[in-house]
């Protein structure tokens, strides 16, 4: 998944208005500029929702030159103001969003079929989606199968681990294996060993999760790789007492209490990552191959950083993406098809070209997956380590009756209890089963 500034940040904010609050809004009234609609001369105006870095004035001058008819209007990602618009019928012609994390959309009818354009399309083709397209895909009752509602412009298997050398060879410790993956638990005794503190400050933190931006994707695939299950069979139920659900939760208190690495309890002071890893005071993070990006020009970052495969919990490797960002057309779009037009042009022409050669994540077309860099020794290695992940790629179970949102703020308070030991495990997973439920029956109700 695409998490630099647009990337994972993009998901967690789309996912921001849970599903009361938007079902409540369907019923409201109000909105805000939304789709333009034909004026003059046949002239189209498409407004896209989405961050603002996703299309570049240059690239939007290069589609409308493109398209004379055509007119672009970006609307900065705002997901309150995206609820106000959907919810007064004057949507975006595009949106941003997760793949995982469209079943709620899709469920409650908001997203445009996209299946009649892309039989017809001579640009994008079915057979050269990339699996992970298939998380847009919904079937009246579960994502994964039937019509196409999104197409995902970048990705990433998001349990990956990146790496500083430097880091580990002062502490002694061997490095990652690239084709190799570590359980969880060695991967904590080796963030113990690399953690570094001095006078009651962590010089050096072991090991980074990225804590701020999910819980629920790692968990749930925690969970996978230990042959369990997270959710019933028709996703209105999660269960957190199975002992597949409190080892994954026990690790994460476990992290936590060895003070090993950020949590929402010892936050960094800009909720990623990066910058302490760049500054050589992380030696490892959970981020996925899209972070590789991060370091094409910093060339001190050349010869210490490297990537390794998802640590395993259990016998069964599976390394899902989060989130899969991409566009999807509103169903009260106003100019669906000048929409579809852009899609295409975002999707397959040189915007995705230039997003798969720079190593911002993975591309959402087989076809794209050559232009990967790997020029670089980092590059080469990178590429190839995701390359063999490719094979443990998992779909995370979506529900649609909550959002990634919900999940993770809920998770996380409950973790908080229990490392701070106001709940035991077995009292805070059963106390954080009893309210998701809650929270799912009423999104069950309000949905139908």
């Amino acid at each position: 998944m695409y998490r630099s500034v647009g990337g994972r940040a993009v998901a967690v904010t789309l996912a921001g208005a849970t599903t009361v609050a938007l079902l409540t809004a369907c019923t409201g009234t109000g909105g805000g500029a939304g789709s333009g609609g034909t004026g003059a001369a046949g002239k189209t105006t498409v407004t896209l929702m989405a961050g603002a870095q996703d299309l570049t004035p240059e690239q939007i001058a290069e589609f409308q030159k493109q398209n004379p008819n055509i007119t672009v209007k970006l609307i900065v990602n705002d997901a309150t103001r995206l609820n106000t618009m959907l919810a007064s019928g004057n949507p975006p012609d595009l949106a941003v969003g997760g793949a995982v994390g469209s079943a709620n959309i899709n469920a409650r009818g908001l997203a445009t079929d996209l299946t009649p354009y892309l039989s017809k399309s001579s640009v994008l083709k079915e057979d050269d989606l990339a699996p992970v397209n298939n998380s847009f895909r919904w079937d009246g009752k579960q994502s994964g199968k039937g019509p196409l509602y999104g197409i995902v412009k970048d990705w990433s298997q998001d349990a990956g681990l990146w790496y500083n050398t430097e880091l580990f060879d002062k502490a002694g410790v061997p490095h990652l294996s690239a084709t190799e993956a570590v359980s969880y638990d060695e991967l904590l005794n080796i963030a113990k060993k690399l953690t570094v503190a001095e006078g009651g400050k962590t010089k050096v933190h072991g090991l980074g999760l990225e804590w701020a931006w999910s819980l629920y994707g790692p968990m749930s695939a925690m969970i996978m790789q230990q042959g369990g299950k997270l959710y019933n069979e028709d996703l209105t139920k999660i269960d957190f007492n199975s002992e597949q659900a409190r080892r994954a939760f026990q690790w994460y208190v476990d992290f936590a209490q060895a003070n090993v690495g950020p949590t929402s309890l010892s936050p960094l002071p800009d909720g990623s990552d990066f910058s302490t890893f760049a500054a050589g005071r992380m030696a490892i993070t959970q981020d996925g191959y899209w972070f590789g990006g991060n370091f094409a020009g910093a060339d001190a970052a050349l010869k210490t950083v490297k990537m390794a495969p998802a640590p395993v919990m259990g016998d069964k490797r599976a390394n899902p993406t989060y989130s899969g960002q991409g566009w999807w057309i509103p169903a009260k779009a106003k100019n669906k098809d000048a929409a579809w037009k852009l899609m295409e042009y975002y999707m397959a022409g040189p915007p995705a070209q230039e997003r798969a050669s720079s190593g911002w994540g993975l591309p959402g077309l087989n076809s794209l997956m050559s232009k990967l860099p790997q020029k670089l020794p980092y590059q080469k290695a990178a590429y190839t380590t995701a390359q063999n992940e490719l094979q443990f790629a998992a779909a995370l179970p979506d529900s649609p009756y909550i959002n990634t949102e919900l999940l993770n703020t809920t998770i996380d308070k409950y973790l908080k209890l229990a490392i701070t030991k106001e709940k035991s495990v077995q009292q805070a997973c059963a106390a954080l089963t009893e309210e998701l439920n809650a929270k799912l029956a009423q999104g069950k109700e309000q949905i139908g």
